[in-house]
This record gives C-alpha cells, structure tokens and sequence, in this order.
C-alpha cells in the first residue's frame, strides 16, 4: 500500500478575504511520508487524514483499483462534507449509479470525470479492471479555487451537483501525473503534487460553471433552408474527407454556432448525421450488389474496410458482408 498524499490549502478565514486573482496557498502536511497516492482499501473510502483536526482543509488523494474478476459491486454513503472527484485512469466496464439514479452502464473511456457533491450515495459495478483516482475536496479549496477564478468570493456553499460523467483529456493527463507523483524524488514530488492536486480541483471548478453558463444560453433551431443546405452537401460528398468545418461553411455559419444549431434541430451532432448517411448509403450498394466491401467502403468515405467493417455493425449489427448475404438471399427483403 501506498502513503497517503494530503495536500492542505491556506484559505482564508472569511470567503470575503479572499483578494481578487490571488493564488491560493499550498502545503503538504508535514507528518506525511514521501508517498502522494494511497491504495484505498474501500471504495471512496477517505484515507484516515481526512478526519484528523489538522487536514480540515486538505485535499486528500487515494487510488482505487480491481481486476474485476468477479464483477466487482462497491458502494458509499457520501462524505457529509466534501466533494469526490473521480479520474478514470483506464478504460474499462461499469455501471455507475448516483443518489440512486442509474447514471453509466458500459464502457467508461479513460479520462471520463466524475464529481460527487456532499452526502451522495453512489455505487458501481466494476466488470473489468479499474483504475480510479479519488480527491477529496474540502469546501475551504472550493471557495479559494472559485474566487481564483472569477475575482471575487461565491455566495455560500459551494456544490457542483453534476450525476454525470465528463471526458476531458486535461484532467485525465493531471491526474496520471498525480497517480505517479510518489515515484519522483520526495521533495520535488511534494511540490509538485501539491500544484497538480490544485490544477485538478480549479479546472473542475471552472468546468462546472462554464457547463451552468453554455446550458442557460438560449440555442435557437435550424433554419429549413439551412437544414436542407447542410443535407444536400452532405448528400453530394459522402465519399470525402469532409468535416464539421466543411459542412458549416456550406450553411454560411461557425462551426460551433452550426453544430448547437444542428443539434438541436436533428437531435444528432453532425459527425453522427454523415456517419448514419455513410451507413444507409452503404447498405443502398451492398443491397445492389454494386462493388466488393472494400469499394463499397471507399465510395461511402471510409479510409479502410476494417474500419467500415466496425462502424457499419455498431449501426446495423452485422457486418457489410454477412449483411449482404441476408437482404440479397432473401427476395423482397428491405432488411436494414
């Protein structure tokens, strides 16, 4: 087992102390050993510093990892005072529910985030190896991370009520630095975590309030006529290179501003709206029996037969060439 990494924050005594843009102050806690990340021994289960009169304000690191053979079900009642923030350092199986609701049931890819607010029960299903990195975060660190961000102190308790997962390459990248900092020499690791754990906490913080911010701008539809322009380019390039760039351009809009408008409009991102279009109009050639896999892949825009292989049997569930045998061995069949 590894030695717990407890990483403390200076905050100040009142919120309203806190001077605009001021960076907050680390230590680590003296008593602790050279280690940063320790092995929890139960899921979510704060190392015992977390409790101690000293680490109050600390932001406390442990790592949770199974094989997951058997099916590994853990559960926690929820810290009464502190956020969880949650890395997933590998892909892997699980199903994941929080406050009961059933949140993710599938394959979790590595960098997925998760943050559990105060007194949230959660548990998971874990039915491949797992990897997890846990910070435990105080509401001292919250508030000084805030008023670091936007200047000035949040008004009471902070709470960042998300159920759900996020991917961010960043936080993934941070937190595999962090699950690695016990290996660097002990007095650089210490400064070093330190820095890494406030990185990890202030970039959540400003990730969860930029989401409340996009989530209250009003996004209007499509225009029809902008609709069908966007189709129709989409339509007459099926076997191109082409990207969300090229597929705005043709709208006359940004790309950000087309792909929010397209959305909401189709209900589809517009990367999922050409890959169905590639599929159907794969199925058209393969059902009119119009070239082998490979062309059929090369026309649709595919840059290889593997990977057309892949994605048209996530779509249709079998793959291009058994498709094939069934809807053309069987007459009259419109199997799709």
């Amino acid at each position: 087992m590894k030695d717990v990494a407890t990483v403390v924050l200076d905050a100040p005594d009142t919120p309203s102390a806190t001077p605009a843009r001021a960076a907050p102050q680390l230590r680590v806690a003296a008593a602790q050993a050279p280690g940063f990340v320790q092995c929890e021994t139960r899921w979510r289960h704060a190392p015992e510093a977390v409790t101690a009169p000293g680490h109050r304000d600390a932001i406390v690191v442990s790592r949770w990892t199974c094989d997951g053979e058997p099916p590994d079900m853990v559960s926690h009642t929820g810290d009464p005072t502190r956020h969880c923030i949650a890395i997933n350092l590998r892909s892997s199986s699980i199903r994941f529910l929080c406050g009961g609701m059933p949140v993710f049931d599938g394959r979790l890819g590595a960098g997925a985030v998760h943050v559990t607010a105060p007194g949230i029960a959660t548990s998971a299903v874990y039915a491949s190896a797992s990897d997890v990195l846990h910070l435990f975060v105080p509401q001292s660190v919250l508030a000084a991370c805030y008023a670091d961000q936007f200047g000035h102190a949040h008004d009471g308790d902070l709470r960042l009520d998300d159920p759900f997962f996020h991917a961010d390459p960043a936080l993934e990248r941070l937190g595999q630095a962090l699950a690695v900092a016990h290996s660097q020499d002990p007095g650089l690791g210490r400064i070093f975590a330190d820095s890494v754990a406030l990185a990890i906490v202030a970039r959540v913080v400003a990730n969860h309030f930029q989401r409340i911010a996009s989530s209250t701008r009003a996004v209007t539809t499509l225009p029809q006529w902008r609709l069908r322009r966007a189709i129709e380019f989409i339509d007459a390039n099926l076997s191109a290179p082409i990207g969300l760039a090229d597929i705005a351009r043709s709208t006359g809009l940004t790309r950000m501003y087309f792909a929010a408008q397209f959305r909401r409009t189709t209900g589809m991102r517009p990367h999922e709206y050409l890959v169905r279009r590639r599929i159907e109009h794969a199925q058209d050639l393969l059902r009119g029996g119009d070239g082998s896999v490979l062309e059929v892949a090369m026309r649709c825009g595919f840059r290889s037969q593997a990977h057309f292989t892949t994605v048209f049997k996530r779509f249709v569930g079998d793959t291009p060439h058994c498709w094939r045998v069934k809807v053309t061995s069987t007459p009259g069949s419109s199997h799709g």
